[in-house]
């Protein structure tokens, strides 16, 4: 397209484009990547449902920016469910956990790493290092958002 007089340059380029378009421009085949991703994580979300130690808003969580990348039609799909939607949306807005998804965080830390100590019998050294990452990680969990 030509330049109209008066017109800035690049104007035209500049301007924001649409969620469609963006996904029009980004290539069949990484799509279809993302696409294919973003459904695993729901199957294994849903496995999750089933099995007491798999989370299942976790992978969720994960699969959002996947269909944002592929289909936005699947990613509204996962904001609006009933059941697993008001958790995605918290997270995707303020960062929020629940505080029950907070308290079985931190309660299957402190068992995983008693079952570890239990079954490896590591070294104090390695203990101190799980023990160090694992108090890290409950302490991000407990200064998100509820």
């Amino acid at each position: 397209m030509k330049q109209a007089r008066g017109e800035p340059a690049g104007s035209m380029a500049e301007q924001a484009p649409t969620p469609e378009a963006a996904l029009l421009r980004r290539g069949r085949s990484a799509r279809l990547a993302w696409l294919c991703l973003g459904l695993l994580l729901v199957a294994i979300g849903f496995v999750g449902v089933f099995v007491p130690l798999l989370p299942t808003t976790d992978f969720l969580i994960l699969a959002l920016p996947c269909f944002a990348r592929s289909s936005p039609r699947l990613e509204l799909w996962l904001l609006r469910h009933p059941r697993f939607g008001p958790a995605l949306l918290a997270w995707r807005e303020r960062g929020a956990v629940p505080r029950h998804a907070k308290l079985a965080s931190c309660l299957g830390m402190v068992i995983g790493f008693g079952l570890f100590c239990w079954a490896v019998q590591p070294g104090w050294i390695v203990t101190l290092m799980v023990a160090a990452v694992l108090v890290a990680c409950g302490t991000w969990v407990l200064r998100r958002p509820s």
